[in-house]
């Protein structure tokens, strides 16, 4: 399958492929699947961090389609991660459908990056969605000591049956999606205030749909003067367009 223009520029920018094999597949809710693979060397040649995600590259009646998902349970010993794909319709979603033991999709690394902030923050504030719960429990894993506080928009019913791997000290709140996202803002901004929000010494992940994560960020950033270097964010997707940039760019989907 011949790259497009896209593969050609993350070339020239450094990146590195591979090869991942599939070893299964399961169905974590009926709308979420997840594929576990062999990593081909990835993990070894390109370390591991919280948040990493990979770049898989589909075929698309010839052409090719490039879509970014974070690393599941990764595993550097044994060469192994998952990646989870939301079973909406799309080149992605059908490959993850029919994929079979031994299959093989490339896939390139280039962008991800994360380093959580030091000294540790006296709490973490997250605002998500399914899509970034991977991300989101990737980053609980190394948090430590520090509470989290999560805002989790959801669609379909099963949603909140999803794994947060969440402490006893941590509060995580489920929203529905309702008024094109309107209801997360408000309850996220809403809650967000200078009486609960310590702005020098707190830390804040948001990746959830791309108008959403702007309308929390310009709260932070205006109404409460958080600096920019204390937000992490990203729109994983955008309402009614299913395309990706790289998440080097300041919104981009991420499937799962």
């Amino acid at each position: 399958m011949k790259r497009n223009w896209e593969g050609v520029v993350l070339k020239v920018m450094g990146a590195k492929d591979f090869t991942l094999k599939v070893t299964g597949r399961e169905e974590i809710t009926p709308d979420f699947l997840r594929v576990h693979v062999r990593d081909g060397g990835l993990l070894k040649a390109s370390g591991l961090h919280p948040t990493m995600w990979i770049r898989l590259w589909f075929d698309d009646c010839g052409k090719a389609h490039q879509r970014a998902y974070t690393l599941v349970d990764a595993d550097p010993v044994a060469g192994t991660f998952s990646m989870d794909f939301a079973m909406h319709s799309g080149v992605a979603a059908d490959w993850a459908r029919t994929a079979q033991a031994g299959d093989t999709i490339d896939a390139t690394v280039q962008g991800s990056s994360f380093s959580f902030p030091q000294p540790a923050p006296r709490r973490i504030w997250v605002v998500g969605d399914p899509a970034s719960i991977p991300a989101i429990n990737s980053l609980l894993d190394v948090r430590g000591e520090v509470p989290v506080t999560a805002w989790l928009e959801y669609q379909h019913d099963a949603d909140p049956s999803l794994e947060v791997r969440a402490s006893d000290s941590d509060v995580v709140t489920w929203i529905p999606r309702k008024r094109d996202g309107a209801a997360l803002v408000e309850e996220v901004c809403g809650s967000l205030t200078s009486g609960s929000v310590a702005v020098a010494e707190d830390f804040f992940w948001i990746a959830c749909e791309a108008s959403s994560t702007r309308a929390i960020v310009k709260h932070l950033r205006k109404v409460l003067g958080v600096d920019k270097h204390r937000i992490d964010a990203l729109g994983y997707w955008r309402a009614q367009v299913l395309t990706r940039a790289s998440s080097g760019s300041p919104f981009c989907l991420q499937e799962g």
